[in-house]
């Protein structure tokens, strides 16, 4: 819950200051920001969620950058040369790409990320994004040094990047916080502590100038950004709320200028009231309930397949989320690329109550018993989350279920998965960091423990990963992915039930703003009017 808010009139133009020798006063853009949460950490090495990505991308530019439209677009990199084998990379550095502090970023801060991000004792969730560079799976596995990492510099503005086989997806890959560069001499100088404000270094349009835990997070204008003349907006205010209608109150006073995401029960009311301000948007994502197999209870995969049956998708898709969502029946998300033909759970189109009866077979044959099961539901904080855990313990009961209903703070809820908690049930949704459905199966690996919730371990399903993940012939490489797949849905370790859309509330004093399927915003593209 936010403490205070700065009021409406702070907006744009309130904030004065008075230039040195200047009679006039200049007057700062302000764009007070609405997000999910708090960061649970600013180490974007550390990072793996929404909120905290939506940081990063103003902190920090990478080699390449999505724009408005989330395309593709040089960052820190002006160009770009790739070996006719498609293994190599060379990246040529723009002269003028500068940290915070002033100092030139070069292309040994990427090579010091890389091997950070690698190394076991940071403990990175997303350092498996960067597994296609030669060696980096070894090097985070304590198979092999930091040096044998295949990125290395060979100059100050040239970095060369081997990969261990042709990837289709590598530069967008490149536009994901686990490959932003980072400034080595104030990450030495402060260890665990170089992210607090006053002490980070950063090298993107913005810089972090305070952090008030629950009310706000405040990033000034980086003059020191190669493109710090095309950035508008002087100071961006990043508002946590875990509350959605309280976003929705605080943007009707004019408060802040845009919501990251809105409160489903209010839906009929906002396209009544605020037309053209709510946004909603195709997205890249899937929402799921990983389930804990390790659990007696839980460990029969026919257990897991009545449950995942007993859940009408259709109905939380129209009635709890309003239609901003659709009904979900797969872990990757249709309209993803290099997956000509998508893979769906079998009962997808049959009715729910043929499904609750077939659900209730499968419980008698896995020895369960009418009333005998009962499970938990865990989720995070937020009413369009509890709504939905709420109907979905209401369907379990027709199954002869029953389910209790935990709540955890945003917070400590994704770390409380990360590390193997006591959940039966939980709530987590996935959003592609690259369109390519390797970014939503390779989540249930054995090796991945940062976002393998369900700790589901399976050999023929890691093999399929690893043959999928050095096949360079996209055709065949589909084939292979669909099997993984089609491997998972048949033990559904998790349960697909939506595919996101992602929703916003956006000002009309707010320019710039473009719906897109990665739905990111990075500040820099954005601009304010009165």
């Amino acid at each position: 819950m936010m403490k205070s808010l700065l009021s409406a009139t702070c907006l744009a133009t309130v904030l004065l200051t008075a230039a040195p020798m200047l009679a006039t006063a200049q007057a700062e853009v302000v764009y007070n920001r609405g997000n999910d949460t708090d960061p649970t950490t600013l180490d974007h090495h550390k990072t793996s969620t929404i909120p905290e990505a939506n940081l990063m991308r103003d902190l920090y530019e990478g080699l390449v950058v999505p724009n408005a439209k989330a395309e593709v677009v040089p960052g820190v990199a002006e160009s770009w040369e790739i070996s006719q084998d498609g293994l190599t990379y060379t990246f040529k550095l723009r002269n003028d790409a500068k940290w915070s502090n002033g100092d030139p970023v070069t292309a040994g801060d990427f090579v010091f990320a890389y091997q950070r991000i690698q190394d076991p004792k940071t403990a990175a969730p997303y350092a498996n994004m960067l597994y296609p560079i030669v060696n980096a799976e070894a090097i985070n596995k304590g198979e092999k040094q930091a040096a044998d990492l295949g990125a290395k510099a060979i100059d100050d503005h040239t970095l060369e990047i081997k990969l261990n086989a042709p990837t289709p997806y590598f530069l967008q890959l490149l536009t994901h916080q686990a490959s932003f560069p980072l400034h080595q001499k104030s990450v030495e100088q402060f260890g665990d502590q170089y992210t607090r404000p006053g002490n980070m270094v950063s090298n993107g349009a913005y810089m972090l100038e305070a952090f008030t835990p629950n009310d706000k997070i405040v990033m000034r204008k980086n003059p020191n950004f190669h493109d710090a003349a095309n950035v508008k907006i002087d100071v961006v205010n990043y508002i946590p709320f875990e509350e959605r209608a309280t976003c929705l109150r605080r943007f009707e006073a004019g408060e802040v200028l845009s919501c990251s995401d809105i409160d489903n029960a209010q839906m009929d009311y906002m396209k009544e009231k605020l037309g053209d301000q709510l946004h909603i948007a195709p997205y890249l994502g899937s929402y799921y309930l990983p389930v804990k197999v390790k659990k007696e209870k839980l460990a029969d995969p026919r257990v897991r397949q009545a449950l995942s049956m007993a859940i009408d998708r259709d109905f939380l898709a129209k009635e709890i989320w309003r239609e901003s969502m659709l009904p979900g029946y797969s872990i990757v998300p249709p309209g993803i690329d290099n997956y000509p033909d998508p893979v769906f759970l079998p009962y997808k189109d049959k009715d729910i109550l043929d499904r609750e009866d077939e659900a209730k077979k499968l419980l008698e044959e896995a020895g369960v018993k009418e009333g005998s099961l009962t499970v938990e539901l865990r989720h995070n904080t937020g009413e369009n989350h509890k709504n939905t855990m709420t109907a979905v313990a209401d369907m379990l009961k027709n199954i002869g279920v029953n389910a209790t209903i935990v709540e955890m703070e945003g917070t400590g809820y994704f770390d409380y998965m990360k590390n193997d908690g006591d959940f039966d049930l939980t709530r987590a949704g996935w959003i592609g960091d690259y369109s390519d459905p390797q970014n939503f199966l390779f989540l249930f690996e054995s090796a991945n423990l940062g976002f393998n919730y369900p700790r589901w371990s399976n050999a023929d399903y890691d093999k399929l990963m690893a043959e999928a993940a050095t096949t360079t012939d996209l055709a065949a490489r589909s084939k292979i992915l669909r099997q993984a797949e089609e491997l998972f849905l048949k033990e559904v370790p998790a349960i697909p039930i939506l595919y996101y859309s992602s929703t916003a509330l956006v000002s009309p004093k707010l320019k710039g703003w473009e719906d897109n399927i990665m739905n990111q915003h990075a500040t820099r593209w954005l601009s304010v009017e009165n």
